[in-house]
């Protein structure tokens, strides 16, 4: 198999245009999908959330390597869904009704999406009602929802709420986020958990469908 080291370098490095230009090239040469993900990609983003644990990156090191990871995924995001191939889970992601923040949502979206899931990232100012449809139409495993601002904090708990008439909690695990929100948070409005940061989240994530599997 083509060395991919320059691939795993590239995302860890946060160049984008390397990464996807080694990710089209390898395409081209007839690597597989899948063995560019998990040979490189995921690799080279749990060595992102390693350094960022061990304070040798920090914020900016993760918006860059989440950048160049996207710019990677996106020749590869025809084959993946041409293949059918089996992703870690599927999660619909957004900032909640009424907040327009947005970095750290982006962040965790491009960190989750370059561990193996499925993202379907609805933005920002995502009604209750919206979640709960997208969880059901995508078959989501996981909703994560961020907030900034406390004032819109309580549109988490509505959006459970759109879950259970939905008839879909109790196989949909609800995650949270974002600077006002605490695990106190999470376990008074009965989310399944909550991150601090995008690195905590991906490992949470991983975590909860563990743990329903």
């Amino acid at each position: 198999m083509q060395d991919l080291k320059p691939l795993h370098d590239a995302i860890l490095n946060g160049d984008a245009q390397t990464a996807r230009s080694v990710t089209e090239k390898a395409i081209a040469d007839g690597i597989k999908a899948m063995d560019l993900v998990n040979t490189a990609m995921v690799p080279a983003m749990a060595e992102v959330g390693r350094r960022f644990e061990c304070e040798d990156f920090f914020v900016p090191d993760l918006l860059l390597a989440a950048r160049a990871m996207k710019s990677a995924l996106e020749p590869l995001k025809p084959l993946l869904a041409a293949g059918d191939v089996p992703r870690a889970g599927r999660v619909v992601i957004g900032t909640v009704k009424g907040d327009l923040h947005e970095i750290g949502k982006n962040l965790v979206a491009a960190m989750l999406e370059g561990s193996g899931f499925e993202v379907f990232d609805l933005g920002v100012d995502v009604s209750p009602e919206r979640f709960a449809k997208e969880a059901c139409e995508r078959k989501a495993d996981i909703v994560a929802m961020s907030a900034l601002l406390t004032t819109t904090m309580g549109s988490m708990r509505t959006t459970i709420e759109s879950l259970k008439a939905a008839g879909i909690r109790d196989r949909v695990k609800v995650l949270i986020g974002g600077a006002p929100i605490s695990q106190k948070y999470a376990d008074d409005i009965g989310a399944d958990g909550f991150a601090d940061n995008a690195v905590s989240a991906v490992s949470l994530a991983r975590q909860v469908l563990i743990r329903a599997a």
